[in-house]
């Protein structure tokens, strides 16, 4: 039976004793209890690749909308207060020549940077293990964390929700970031202390911020929505129809392969 919710775990499971897949349609699985599903043989599965392009399109599109303060402008000219061109009115960033920083370089990332490309900007990435292929492909150079904040002029989120990168950009690491710099987050919205962050725009110690996940969604923090030079979208990385039919497909795949007594084709564990 399908189940739509935001976690699946020991309680749920609980009351559905002839459970065998959990097939979840995302990148991720840290909305399901892999642990208590591998205790109970439940298997869990996901649509890595499925979403790959078009969250890559969506954290280029924050990113495009950030540096060219797209919303600011479309505000000010359906205010009417839009008085003609102006020289200085709205500058934004260019992104030739800039850095751009991947924190993660898995599926998703690689695809942002390769993007970055035809913009001629710089990438640095980090990632547990280093990307030969990436690295010659985009020119790319692997770097520990503390340079990729020192020198990311767009820093874009790509690691898992767990616990060694919950909250992972926060006070302390927002303040090693250039004052000038955007943060992206098509990811988790675990990866931010929100308060942080909003406090941080609010001050003008970060250039911008374009977001599409939050921590407790649907609910986002009140500071994040009254802060400044920030572009919210509701969680549409891999709204898409071609994309979501694919996940679709995916997840219907592995319940017919587990229900038909054969293994998974995307497992998340085992």
């Amino acid at each position: 039976m399908p189940l739509l919710t935001r976690w699946v775990g020991g309680t749920e499971f609980k009351g559905l004793p002839k459970l065998k897949i959990v097939a979840n349609c995302a990148a991720g699985h840290d909305n399901v209890d892999v642990v208590a599903a591998e205790l109970r043989g439940i298997k869990v599965t996901n649509t890595p690749d499925a979403l790959v392009d078009a969250t890559a399109d969506l954290a280029w599109a924050l990113i495009l909308a950030c540096a060219r303060r797209v919303v600011e402008g479309t505000e000010l000219v359906r205010s009417g207060k839009w008085s003609g061109w102006h020289p200085e009115l709205l500058l934004g960033t260019e992104l030739r020549g800039r850095t751009l920083g991947l924190l993660g370089a898995g599926r998703i990332g690689q695809a942002v940077g390769r993007r970055a490309v035809p913009f001629g900007m710089r990438i640095v990435y980090t990632a547990r293990n280093p990307r030969p292929e990436f690295e010659r492909e985009t020119g790319a150079a692997r770097v520990e964390l503390p340079r990729l904040l020192k020198e990311s002029d767009v820093l874009s989120l790509h690691v898992p929700a767990v616990p060694e990168t919950e909250g992972i950009i926060n006070s302390d690491t927002l303040g090693q970031m250039k004052p000038t710099a955007i943060l992206v987050n098509t990811a988790r919205g675990d990866l931010i202390r929100e308060e942080a962050l909003a406090l941080a725009l609010e001050q003008g110690r970060l250039g911008a911020a374009g977001l599409d996940v939050y921590a407790d969604e649907p609910h986002v923090h009140p500071r994040l929505i009254a802060a400044p030079r920030i572009v919210l979208v509701p969680h549409i990385g891999s709204a898409t129809p071609e994309t979501r039919r694919e996940m679709a497909r995916i997840a219907v795949a592995n319940v017919h392969a587990v229900l038909s007594r054969r293994p998974p084709l995307n497992p998340v564990f085992g």
